[in-house]
């Protein structure tokens, strides 16, 4: 498929956000893994492993169909590493070829000028990297000094969106290097954001004063995109809890190598369904109920699409949801059934 324009892109974007609103049937965002291998193996890093071979093309090809059989809306390519994958372009093409918008996570190391042209032609709509430091340490070697000049090659040849995450806490030893990461990008026109280092379980980790005068000058900076989305950040850093409707496995979707669908990179394992078994109705209860990690939960992402639904549809407990359907049948009723006893 061809390169997508900006305005196409823009247009496209818009169209996908308004269906999004209108109805609460599909997924908004799913985050699938090719391969969980990884050429880098930073200390705080709970996704990715050495030695594992990369999904076969056929297998991710089914999967992405499957993810348009739901009338998903963004794929984005996560790992591991998922530029190791030797049919990464056949997969992104796969997934623009269902008039998905398609992205990618990466650590950043692989973008030579051909790599990235090549990325245009397939039809890219984003790119993420995290940048975790100015100079490599013992932590990470996703360094601003290491990854410069492939920035400057995205700058130089990339038609997709790039933003750069810098990122505050545990395992940072200095908080200032995500001020100039965070400057560094603007200056070569990407968009920036900046995240919050958590456990291995996704949940809060708490900042230093300092840490979180730095969270909150990049906060200021005017940073663009999605950036606006992340207020939810704000009471975390200040070591609060944040109130709100997690709707991970039902409008967010991660999908790992295996084709298991679990509620996020952290909450492995859970629901646990495979993707090609995933109906409707396990949508459904994951929509309606509740999660237990959510209030100190810092997974930007899966907030992000919790916002969209905000407004509607109150969350009930699992218990309460297995007892009103008597723990038997839970893939016939809908939400608004269970809504409807409320």
């Amino acid at each position: 498929m061809p390169k997508a324009s900006s305005f196409s892109r823009f247009t496209r974007g818009v169209r996908h956000t308004v269906r999004a609103f209108a109805s609460t049937k599909h997924p908004v965002l799913v985050h699938i893994v090719p391969m969980r291998r990884c050429n880098l193996s930073c200390t705080y890093c709970n996704e990715y492993d050495k030695t594992s071979e990369p999904v076969a093309i056929d297998v991710m090809l089914k999967r992405i169909d499957k993810l348009a059989e739901f009338g998903s809306s963004v794929i984005t390519i996560s790992g591991g590493e998922p530029m190791m994958h030797p049919q990464i372009y056949e997969i992104i093409e796969r997934i623009r070829h269902h008039g998905m918008i398609a992205g990618l996570i990466s650590n950043g190391y692989y973008f030579q000028p051909e790599k990235v042209k090549k990325l245009n032609e397939v039809g890219l709509d984003y790119l993420q990297i995290s940048i975790d430091n100015v100079n490599p340490d013992e932590v990470s070697k996703k360094s601003l000094k290491v990854l410069d000049a492939k920035l400057v090659n995205l700058r130089d040849h990339a038609k997709f969106k790039v933003n750069i995450n810098s990122v505050v806490g545990g395992g940072v030893a200095n908080p200032e290097e995500a001020l100039i990461i965070a400057n560094r990008a603007v200056e070569l026109g990407f968009s920036s954001t900046v995240g919050v280092i958590h456990d291995e379980m996704g949940l809060n980790k708490g900042l230093t004063d300092r840490e979180k005068e730095v969270y909150k000058e990049i906060k200021a900076k005017g940073t663009r995109s999605y950036a606006r989305w992340n207020w939810f950040q704000d009471k975390l850093v200040d070591g609060g809890e944040y109130e709100w409707r997690c709707r991970a496995g039902a409008r967010y979707l991660y999908v790992d190598e295996a084709g298991i669908v679990s509620w996020c990179s952290q909450q492995r394992g859970t629901p646990g369904i495979p993707l090609l078994e995933y109906t409707h109705a396990d949508m459904e209860r994951e929509y309606i109920t509740e999660k237990w990690c959510a209030p100190t939960c810092t997974i930007q992402c899966v907030h992000q699409v919790g916002h969209l639904d905000a407004w509607r549809d109150p969350q009930i407990s699992p218990a309460d949801y297995n007892n009103r359907k008597g723990g038997k049948g839970l893939k016939k009723e809908t939400v608004q059934q269970v809504l409807s006893a409320e």
